[in-house]
């Protein structure tokens, strides 16, 4: 991607999270159902040992807000996969309830947005928005997000979790990416990476 000024016929933050909003409210109303599989990696280089872990988990969407899960494998750190791996799915299904939908959208209820810029891919342009969240959450980001132009989809996320998710972890810098199968925009890959308050790293 690189970095140019908007087109002529850019639109202000107010306008692009408007349609944001809008845009993603009609692709939820739309989507019935999808069927995934995800694997789940985990290393961890760090005191009192290195530990790796992968599990792999398929997942099953019904609207409005039903997601199913069922473990297919898991192998390595038996304490990251219930620790950690199963944490994020017990998270997912805490999230993904109305209230907790509600308040960790990305919305204008929820965040403040500026202007980053516009970047350009072989795709399409994409708005460029800082996030600024307005509570402390821990299914909030402070960081950036990149819109696409065209469909008003968030296509990448960069940042880090508004509210600490754990005493343990000093820094964790998150990225997702999104990718469009269908006409909609699902997740694609998630990558995190947590500064250990006890000295070790881990990426997920």
């Amino acid at each position: 991607t690189c970095q140019q000024s908007a087109p002529s016929s850019a639109l202000s933050v107010e306008q692009i999270v408007d349609r944001l909003q809008t845009n993603n409210a009609e692709r939820a109303a739309a989507l019935s159902q999808y069927e995934g599989t995800r694997v789940y990696r985990m290393e961890y280089r760090g005191f009192p040992s290195d530990r790796n872990a992968e599990m792999v988990v398929k997942v099953v969407y019904h609207a409005p807000h039903s997601k199913e899960f069922s473990v297919l494998s898991q192998t390595g750190s038996k304490f990251i996969i219930d620790h950690v791996f199963k944490k994020l799915l017990e998270g997912e299904q805490e999230a993904s309830n109305e209230e907790n939908r509600r308040h960790t959208a990305l919305s204008a209820e929820n965040y403040n947005f500026t202007s980053a810029g516009f970047e350009t891919a072989p795709d399409g342009g994409r708005y460029v928005l800082n996030l600024f969240p307005k509570t402390k959450n821990k299914f909030l980001y402070r960081g950036k997000i990149w819109v696409d132009a065209k469909d008003f989809a968030v296509v990448q996320i960069k940042g880090e979790p508004s509210k600490n998710p754990s005493f343990w972890i000093k820094k964790t810098d998150v990225e997702h990416k999104y990718v469009k199968v269908d006409g909609f925009w699902l997740p694609a890959e998630n990558h995190t990476e947590s500064m250990i308050r006890i000295g070790g790293v881990a990426i997920l």
